[in-house]
């Protein structure tokens, strides 16, 4: 077995978000689906632009926020992603690397432009997303292939559901998960929300099955993944999927499961609701750093927690403290 040299290395969209606060009835004169991740064309991507708030602007994408959160635990990552060679790439390739990410993914080169995430922010912290993936939905199996020594030598491979919209992207994650098992590596998938789950059910389900080790979904992505509206029904057929499952719950905390053990692990406190966007992302950062350091279940579920509520108390879906200090500070120990 190669040598490992990272904790986790992440195949996704490689995004900018700009994040903007938004009032309810901005969302329905624009037609904006509430709390949820709509895909919208360039054109559309431009206009909407112009017609939202002031925002914040900052690298993001699902797994990336998810590699960002396991550099700020201290941990090793690495990501596969796929920037144009325009402004907002170089701006994303910038702060992955800064962070302690390697990204060694080449820009494309006479195509659409770089991925941008246009979030609306309600009072209530929802966070209704319109994306124009651009470069960032044209990772391919050669983008694998180019990254195969790092994803060799990552514990776990980390999978977004965003991306698996294309036919390339399918093969792409099949060839990664095909390449991490051959390594003695594990797959891990997060299904990212339940519009990619209507979407890609029978897709999903046959990757869920064959290929992925570790799932990650919230309790809407879970029901929709096996058709059913017994949450209990589901985390029994998800059992029999997958060695390793967290299904967060909101407030409410998270479900883990591995085999016959199951572990409940509360919410973490937060001061300030301010912002959902990352939530799962950055609970994902906790729990597979945890899961790839060997620690037990309710540990790595405290620090996907501990995570989950630092990105929740401001705008942005990337830590703004340490998480390992945070982490530290909640009696969970680093070397």
């Amino acid at each position: 077995m190669t040598a490992t040299r990272f904790d986790v290395l992440a195949v996704g969209n490689a995004i900018v978000d700009v994040l903007s606060p938004a009032t309810d009835a901005f969302l329905a004169a624009e037609g904006i689906a509430k709390d949820a991740m709509t895909l919208i064309d360039e054109e559309r991507a431009r206009t909407l632009y112009e017609r939202m708030q002031a925002g914040k602007e900052a690298s993001g994408g699902s797994a990336a926020n998810t590699v960002a959160g396991i550099a700020s635990l201290g941990g090793r990552a690495a990501y596969i992603g796929k920037v144009a060679d325009d402004q907002l790439g170089a701006i994303f390739s910038h702060d992955i690397r800064a962070i302690g990410v390697e990204f060694d993914s080449k820009p494309l080169v006479g195509g659409p432009a770089t991925a941008r995430c246009l979030i609306n922010v309600t009072p209530d912290a929802g966070r209704s997303m319109s994306t124009f993936l651009g470069a960032a939905a044209l990772v391919t199996e050669e983008d694998v292939e180019a990254g195969a020594e790092a994803l060799k030598a990552s514990s776990i491979v980390y999978l977004e559901g965003y991306l698996f919209d294309r036919e390339e992207a399918k093969r792409a994650y099949v060839s990664a998960a095909e390449l991490a098992a051959a390594s003695g590596r594990k797959t891990a998938l997060t299904l990212s929300d339940t519009f990619c789950v209507a979407r890609h059910r029978t897709a999903f389900r046959h990757l869920v099955a064959h290929h992925i080790d570790i799932l990650l979904a919230n309790e809407a992505e879970i029901t929709a993944l096996y058709e059913t509206e017994d949450f209990d029904a589901a985390i029994e057929m998800c059992r029999k999927d997958v060695a390793v499952a967290a299904v967060t719950r909101g407030e409410h905390g998270a479900i883990l499961l591995r085999g016959e053990e199951t572990v409940t692990i509360a919410a973490a406190p937060v001061a300030d609701l301010v912002d959902t966007t990352g939530a799962g992302d950055l609970f994902a950062a906790g729990f597979l750093l945890g899961l790839a350091q060997q620690r037990s279940l309710e540990e790595a579920g405290k620090m996907g927690a501990i995570c989950a509520a630092e990105v929740i108390s401001h705008f942005g879906a990337r830590p703004e403290c340490s998480l390992k200090s945070l982490a530290g500070d909640a009696g969970i120990p680093f070397e």
